[in-house]
């Protein structure tokens, strides 16, 4: 890849969205016989992660150039055809363990190396069934970063439904407990959900995603919300404030549009995106500062709000209403999964419009979460919010079932995410979308009004492939097919792709007219 485009201002943080173009390729046309379809995007490497499903990939760079890539997984289940527990071995232990958290040596992306997987629970031994575990979502940031100042490398997950914890990855092949269950000490736990976090790595400032187990007698309605942490120095965690949609909170009153459904209710938050303090290293990307995106709703009946991140931080804890600078509420049938910015950009065509040819736009997922099309077709969003009080979609992208009869290819077909990460080489060119059994796909976002495809991969099922089922784990229902969960880029410009059905991990980069698009060659 070409080193020109390591940027300083690519950071690896903790989102999809593309256009049906005119000059989209047929999937079929670029099969290259071995079952895997692809346009202008090729296989680097693959890992098959120990055949544990995943969902969230974060790619972090060392300070000795390392590249390690941290993998979220979720809770171990079963297979719906045989009823047996899905695989849990791990072959550097020896044991079975309870899904956990996979690290991996990325610095060769041809030859990803499994380092080390973190189980969240306790291992056991076979024939004995492990507890099913789960650490979906990771952060990591630097301590030379943080306001700590250290030399030490740090990582935030979530622990099952329970908890939330921090782990020193300085050595990402032996990772040590900070702030941890088994050390009775998590920076949160008593929780009865968690969900996707934030973390500003320069400020400390975390965005933690759970319910309280003690919230509904507290008042709260149903689902997650924020709790903000400063985790400027991880072992000695700082509880700031909890944030949710107004409505939510004890006391509240349901808002309109969202007391006019039956029941009334409010959207619980699935995830948030900070661009960080004004003039920080997310602004000088592109970005708008000080600023907070949330997503609420995930799949239906939902929401992106903006809002004001200094007066988040600042305003009385029981105020849920002053941050807020703008909402967008989606059709009750669509969700707010993943908001990311993608900040000020030139409208190529608007450039005799001196005065309105900067807008500033955020991307917007609204996830699948239903099998072979048993529910409405879900979209991701190209949302101007220039206009930050009045924020309006502009452009949309889905992918024509018709491209692979994805409908009846098994599973889940639709969006999930977008990588999430600003900087060279891909911010504000190209935004990659995970869409499950149709791989991943990459839009040119250069004219955000009008948002082209320009390459997609879709992984080749293997053996570890699980099932998905379309009639409640009837077997007759079930296929076997890729389940692209979540994305995540590099600023070497390399792609990383997990799969939910246990397939594992693919590296890819771009090709052809694509990577001109972020600055290579073909043959970089």
């Amino acid at each position: 890849m070409k080193r020109s485009l390591l940027g300083l201002f690519s950071i690896i943080l903790p989102l999809g969205l593309l256009f049906v173009g005119t000059n989209r390729a047929n999937a079929r046309d670029d099969d290259d016989g071995r079952g895997r379809e692809h346009h202008d995007m090729k296989r680097v490497g693959t890992n098959d992660l120990q055949a544990r499903s995943s969902y969230q990939p974060t790619v972090h760079r060392y300070s000795n150039n390392r590249w390690i890539l941290f993998v979220g997984h979720h809770a171990l289940g079963t297979n719906p055809v045989t009823g047996q527990q899905l695989p849990s071995f791990n072959r550097i232990t020896g044991k079975n363990e309870p899904n956990g958290t996979s690290i991996l040596d990325v610095s060769d992306p041809r030859r990803p190396k499994f380092l080390v997987h973190i189980p969240v629970g306790t291992p056991v031994t076979p024939p004995a069934t492990p507890t099913n575990g789960g650490a979906q979502f990771v952060r990591v940031c630097d301590g030379s970063t943080l306001p700590i100042r250290d030399n030490k490398v740090y990582m935030l997950r979530g622990f099952a439904n329970s908890a939330h914890e921090v782990w020193d990855v300085t050595d990402p092949s032996k990772p040590l407990p900070v702030r941890t269950v088994s050390g009775n000490n998590p920076v949160i736990a008593n929780l009865t959900g968690t969900h996707k976090n934030w973390w500003e790595c320069d400020t400390g400032i975390a965005y933690i995603v759970g319910r309280r187990s003690a919230d509904t007698a507290a008042g709260w309605r149903p689902g997650n919300h924020i709790m903000i942490f400063n985790l400027a120095d991880p072992a000695n965690p700082v509880f700031i404030r909890d944030w949710a949609l107004d409505g939510q909170q004890p006391g509240s009153v349901i808002p309109f549009p969202f007391n006019q459904q039956a029941p009334p209710a409010v959207p619980s938050i699935h995830g948030p995106i900070s661009t960080g303090p004004a003039g920080g290293p997310i602004s000088l990307t592109g970005a708008t500062g000080n600023r907070v995106y949330f997503a609420y709703g995930t799949e239906s009946n939902g929401a992106m709000q903006i809002v004001d991140r200094s007066l988040l931080l600042s305003t009385p804890a029981n105020d849920f209403t002053t941050a807020e600078v703008g909402r967008w509420v989606m059709s009750p049938n669509w969700g707010g999964h993943t908001s990311f910015p993608i900040g000020k950009i030139s409208i190529p065509d608007w450039e005799p419009n001196e005065a309105d040819k900067v807008r500033d736009f955020v991307v917007v997922v609204s996830e699948e979460t239903n099998h072979e099309c048993t529910e409405g077709r879900h979209l991701t969003f190209m949302v101007d919010a220039t206009t930050e009080a009045r924020p309006h979609p502009t452009a949309n992208f889905q992918v024509p079932e018709s491209e692979g009869n994805f409908c009846s290819k098994g599973g889940r077909f639709g969006p999930h995410a977008t990588n999430e990460e600003f900087g060279p080489p891909f911010y504000q060119k190209i935004v990659f979308v995970s869409y499950f059994n149709a791989g991943v796909r990459a839009v040119d976002v250069r004219d955000p009004n009008n948002p082209q495809e320009v390459a997609f991969f879709i992984p080749k099922a293997t053996s570890n492939t699980d099932f998905r089922c379309k009639d409640n784990n009837i077997a007759a229902t079930c296929k076997i097919v890729i389940q692209t969960n979540n994305v995540a880029t590099d600023d070497r410009g390399y792609v990383y792709i997990v799969d939910r059905a246990n397939t594992g991990l693919h590296v890819l980069r771009l090709t052809g007219d694509a990577a001109k698009i972020a600055g290579f060659r073909d043959d970089d």
